[in-house]
């Protein structure tokens, strides 16, 4: 049995109402918590009375060091850490901060994210791939609003590739803006969300902000901008090396894809699939790679992502049986 001391304002904390905080960590480490004033009582297999042990006491040195979190935000800590996604409650908070505006304040929330956010920051081109709700592109938006409040570049240019689901722009009722629309729609969503619609409208008015298809950006040179390339799975080869080369002087991209949903016709390679492959370890590109313990959308998208990379595991195990 393991014992912490706990201020009682952490106690207050731990301890809420309905003690669910409490009731999280018992079934996450299989543990029986307890507790005598400000003493702390952890029974359960050693290795998870230890792992218990360091979360309280780091939560303890936080909040002494005046942190303060929801309680949300704490049960999201206590599940990353869990998952292997965040080593100590000091990974996650206190959090670094990507963005603060008078609406909204951006910030990891696992550690994959914190480490994506770092690379974008260190390196002048960053591949962001895991599977949806990893936060790749918002991060990314997030971090290039930043980058033009702070006045490090002039411009954000964002795009994708216009390609999705078997559906291509040409059967698409309406004139060009109106076929191009829905596939840039996701940008523009977090664009509104993070500085909110009004201003971007006049960014987009003055050109600071632009929002095209793939095959606009050929061409280009794109100077002195913050660069992002979504859905990038569904990239072409020729696509990828095209974009890739579009990047100007005191420019930085970002590229996010998810490898699991490409929409590419059988038996065409994926840019982002070949790039991931051929760039890797070259001095200033970082690659970032998340998995569904970074998944920040609803706790159910967790559980189907995690069903369908068991289906896919199975069937990959059938056709090597068969083999």
């Amino acid at each position: 049995m393991k014992k912490v001391l706990l201020p009682d304002q952490c106690a207050e904390i731990l301890f809420d109402l309905r003690d669910r905080n409490v009731r999280l960590l018992e079934s996450l480490f299989q543990v029986r918590i307890g507790a005598r004033g400000p003493r702390v009582f952890i029974e359960g297999d050693e290795k998870h009375e230890k792992i218990l042990e360091k979360i309280l006491t780091d939560f303890s040195s936080l909040v002494s060091n005046g942190c303060s979190f929801s309680n949300g935000e704490l049960r999201e800590a206590f599940q990353q850490i869990a998952e292997g996604a965040a080593g100590s409650l000091h990974d996650f908070f206190p959090k670094a901060l990507v963005l603060k505006t008078p609406i909204r304040e951006v910030s990891p929330r696992s550690l994959n994210q914190s480490r994506y956010v770092q690379a974008i920051h260190r390196n002048d081109l960053v591949f962001g791939i895991g599977p949806a709700g990893t936060g790749k592109t918002y991060l990314a938006v997030a971090t290039a609003v930043s980058f033009l409040l702070d006045k490090r570049v002039q411009r954000i240019v964002l795009s994708r590739p216009a390609v999705e689901a078997g559906e291509r722009l040409g059967f698409l009722p309406g004139d060009l803006q109106e076929k191009v629309n829905p596939y840039l729609r996701p940008l523009s969503d977090a664009l509104i969300h993070v500085i909110g619609a009004e201003r971007v409208r006049k960014l987009m008015d003055r050109e600071i902000i632009e929002i095209a298809p793939l095959a606009f950006m050929r061409g280009r040179t794109l100077g002195d901008s913050f660069i992002i390339l979504d859905e990038a799975q569904n990239c072409t080869s020729e696509q990828m090396k095209m974009f890739l080369t579009r990047i100007g002087l005191n420019s930085r991209a970002v590229v996010t894809g998810d490898i699991t949903q490409i929409d590419l016709p059988p038996g065409q390679t994926s840019g982002l699939v070949e790039a991931r492959g051929l760039l890797r370890g070259l001095q200033g590109i970082s690659i970032c790679e998340f998995d569904r313990r970074d998944v920040v959308r609803h706790r159910l998208v967790k559980r189907i992502i995690q069903a369908y990379e068991s289906m896919d595991s199975v069937a990959r195990r059938g056709v090597r049986s068969e083999e």
